[in-house]
């Protein structure tokens, strides 16, 4: 009888899709979440694919951001575009894209790993017998690791998963690129060139890419021979890649002055924290990244994370300490036994290369939120291949004391990737619904009030709005200048139909935050509720001017206009939200009394038609 052996690549890759598939099948029908809404199913961007063929066309949204990230992150855009285009809003098809990108990187970092044992050095290294373990368990460790939930099941994280892929598909190509026999042949040319466009992809994806050229040239004097002359001009390509996000973040066509301010502004988003501050909070962050990947309990969508305010805070200090030890240490290692331990490199790359991919978004580039878990996807790798490396360099010490040692690392570790698979299948089940998301969100940072506010949303969707507003209360007194809760307070009040206090809590939103055009347009639906129409005209326009693609806004100041018997101009608004939306049949409806108001019964048919053939549509 044959036995099955575990050592085949075929296998391996079966076992990586397996185990994705059973970790995150809870997930396809999970809803959109948090910054799905903005990013997905309220971006007008990803719902024209003309924009893509011409960007400067998606200007028109830059007043809200839009455009900045769509420039910078054109390839994740263009694929939730696709997505759209082939499914609309049906979550399933965005949760299966997320999955194929999250196998690909687990089945690329296999490859990678596998064509690493090849490369000069290792070739003659003792823990090359165990080449498919150390790739297999690296690849399927990070492919069922709960620390990744984030970033797979999150739909608008896909930015991160995706540029993730791209990083390690173009240093895989290098990689086999500089292995071919013959790399001026046009096979061999072919990997170069995979790897030119994986990097211009993933620098177009998102921005964690930057470091890309310096994984790739530490990857090439750590593990290839040749002269140095040859292998820089070999690497100038690629690290010509680097200027792409500089160029992209900015307008090439403004003075000097207003370049370097437009680069800050947009690396450092809407930040209140200084760099100094960030980057002392980044030493704890840190931390806690790396305790995540060796103890994944507690996790949060939103961490309520304390800012440090010294670095000669004992926690900031130890950690700085423990942070510098690392690199310092595996240095250290590299250069006393470089010419006796060959594969001290691949302790060495590891390492570098999580905090090299960390480097970006914990460092000195203040981001909004301190702490997320899908930062840690693509530096995760560097610590899944430093841990099977050490372990099977153990197994390579004492295989003569013990024979069975081999037996038992990989049943441990075939353990471990079975509890790992089993724990992130558990927190997919947190990301079940808005509801689900919220209270794990609230039980983890009770003192935050975003988690409040969000939850409280959940319970005023649901028509349970006590329940809101004690949610919404709670949030106003962990912060009383709270623009959000005031705001959704104001939407309570709304449900309620108390619309002299919605009217006051949407004052008080925008004097705390004068940009709300949701607070401005629901403003204005409380003053027209009232019969206060002028007010509600001057609410709609002003929700207009702060989001030029207010179709609601459009409609109700169609709505005012009409009211005022100025029904030309009503018509023109009405016109102009059936542009934004043409599945848009109130307006249509709206559209066809007014024409009826002018005597022109047959459009005044055709519109109404419209209306209720997109109602009956919708059903």
């Amino acid at each position: 009888m044959k036995t099955i052996d575990l050592r085949r690549p075929f296998l391996h890759i079966l076992l990586i899709i397996f185990l994705s598939l059973v970790a995150y099948s809870n997930t396809f029908h999970s809803p959109f979440q948090f910054d799905d809404m903005p990013g997905i199913v309220d971006n007008p961007i990803i719902k024209d694919l003309q924009l893509f063929v011409k960007p400067s066309k998606a200007e028109v949204f830059d007043e809200y951001l839009e455009y900045n990230t769509f420039k910078s992150r054109y390839v994740s855009y263009l694929t939730f575009a696709l997505n759209y285009k082939a499914g609309g809003l049906n979550v399933v098809g965005y949760h299966i894209v997320n999955l194929i990108i999250h196998i690909s990187a687990a089945l690329v970092i296999y490859f990678l790993i596998m064509l690493t044992f090849r490369t000069p050095y290792l070739r003659g290294s003792p823990i090359r017998a165990y080449n498919v373990h150390i790739a297999f368990f690296t690849a399927v460790i990070f492919a069922c690791h709960p620390i990744q939930t984030q970033a797979v099941t999150y739909i608008w994280q896909r930015s991160a998963s995706l540029a993730a892929l791209l990083y390690i598909l173009s240093l895989a190509s290098y990689i086999k690129w500089r292995l071919s026999s013959d790399r001026t042949s046009s096979k061999g040319f072919f990997f170069y060139l995979v790897c030119i466009i994986s990097a211009i992809l993933a620098m177009k994806t998102k921005e964690i890419a930057f470091m890309l050229p310096l994984t790739i040239a530490l990857y090439e004097f750590l593990f290839f021979e040749g002269s140095l002359r040859r292998r820089t001009l070999w690497l100038i390509p690629i690290i010509l890649c680097i200027f792409i996000i500089p160029l992209t973040l900015i307008s090439i066509d403004k003075p000097v002055g207003e370049l370097i301010g437009d680069m800050s502004k947009n690396i450092r988003g809407n930040s209140e924290l200084s760099r100094s501050l960030y980057l002392i909070t980044s030493f704890r962050v840190i931390i806690t990244y790396i305790r995540l990947i060796f103890f994944p309990v507690g996790q949060n969508l939103d961490y309520d994370y304390p800012v440090y305010q010294s670095f000669f805070d004992t926690e900031v200090l130890l950690s700085f300490v423990f942070l510098v030890s690392l690199p310092g240490l595996s240095v250290y290692l590299y250069y006393r036994y470089r010419d006796t331990v060959k594969h001290i490199r691949l302790i060495l790359f590891g390492v570098f290369w999580f905090f090299i991919n960390l480097l970006l978004e914990s460092s000195v580039i203040p981001l909004n939120n301190v702490i997320f878990e899908h930062r840690l996807y693509l530096p995760s790798i560097g610590v899944f291949l430093v841990i099977t490396v050490l372990l099977f360099m153990a197994v390579e010490k004492l295989k003569k004391r013990n024979f069975q040692i081999e037996k038992a690392v990989v049943t441990g570790l075939i353990i471990i990737t079975f509890v790992l698979t089993g724990a992130a299948y558990a927190r997919n089940g947190v990301w079940k619904d808005e509801k689900t998301l919220w209270e794990n969100v609230v039980k983890n940072s009770p003192d935050k009030p975003r988690g409040h506010i969000n939850l409280g949303n959940v319970f005023l969707s649901q028509g349970k709005s006590d329940k809101a507003m004690e949610q919404y209360l709670i949030a106003l007194k962990l912060d009383p200048e709270s623009s959000e809760a005031c705001y959704n307070l104001g939407n309570v009040f709304i449900a309620q139909g108390k619309f002299d206090k919605a009217t006051e809590q949407y004052l008080m939103t925008i004097k705390l935050d004068p940009h709300n055009y949701s607070a401005h347009y629901n403003l204005g639906n409380t003053y027209q509720s009232q019969g206060l129409t002028d007010k509600a005209i001057e609410q709609y326009q002003t929700a207009i001017r702060l989001k030029p693609d207010h179709q609601g806004a459009y409609n109700n100041l169609g709505i005012a206009y009409q009211s005022q018997g100025l029904t030309d101009k009503a018509i023109e608004q009405y016109r102009t939200a059936i542009r934004l939306n043409p599945g848009f049949s109130g307006a249509y409806y709206n559209l066809g009394a007014a024409y009826q108001t002018k005597g022109l019964i047959s459009k005044a048919r055709e519109h109404y038609e419209m209306a209720a053939k997109l109602l009956k549509d919708r059903k």
